[in-house]
């Protein structure tokens, strides 16, 4: 047994940046206006953040991995102006339509694993942000609380439903509105009177 970190787990496109569809120049990335700020808060609550994003333009051949690093290198910098640094960037580069190909797709949950065992993170006492419900059922499958932004595609993904699908703890217009959720779920970890531990796997 050992301590364990809570972990906000985001999405990058359309959760922390403008959705731009397949964003290959990172003179293209625009961060959504207090998502860095939500960052910076969930760091001061003690949580690791990591983003774990699916890119599938690779498999595509819309992009490159070369093309998505430096996309990433340039989120990490905005954040970074912003004293808001994350602990960790994955992405998964594959694609398929039924998502059985690989494990890191989301909403399978080989990043996640990756990145409980490289960062030391209890996933269920964690949060899983992003906009599309493949975030949403990727939370799931790690015991995670889960919010769905309507940021990216999730307004679009509202419109079309006639309630809430299950799985989804809260609908957040944006990233910097869930943290009033946020603080909640830490505070309501903290107060159990629990460790955050979790029996490791390895």
């Amino acid at each position: 047994m050992k301590g364990l970190h809570n972990c906000l787990f985001l999405d990058r496109d359309g959760t922390i940046n403008v959705e731009k569809h397949f964003i290959q120049d990172p003179d293209d990335l625009e961060l959504i206006p207090g998502s860095a700020e939500t960052i910076r808060n969930a760091r001061e609550l003690g949580m690791k953040v990591i983003v774990i994003s699916n890119q599938s333009g690779v498999a595509r051949g819309i992009m490159t991995e070369d093309d998505v690093h430096r996309v990433n290198r340039r989120l990490i910098e905005l954040l970074d102006v912003e004293d808001a640094p994350v602990d960790a960037i994955y992405f998964c580069p594959h694609y398929s339509s039924d998502n059985t190909e690989c494990l890191c797709r989301k909403p399978n949950t080989g990043l996640f694993e990756k990145a409980r065992q490289e960062h030391g993170i209890n996933l269920r006492q964690s949060i899983m942000v992003g906009d599309r419900l493949s975030d949403i059922e990727a939370g799931n499958r790690i015991g995670a609380a889960t919010v769905l932004v309507l940021t990216g595609y999730g307004k679009t993904l509202q419109n079309n439903w006639d309630e809430k699908p299950e799985g989804i703890d809260i609908v957040a217009p944006s990233l910097y509105d869930s943290m009033t959720f946020i603080k909640e779920k830490v505070n309501e970890w903290k107060k159990s009177g629990k460790d955050v531990v979790e029996k490791s796997e390895n």
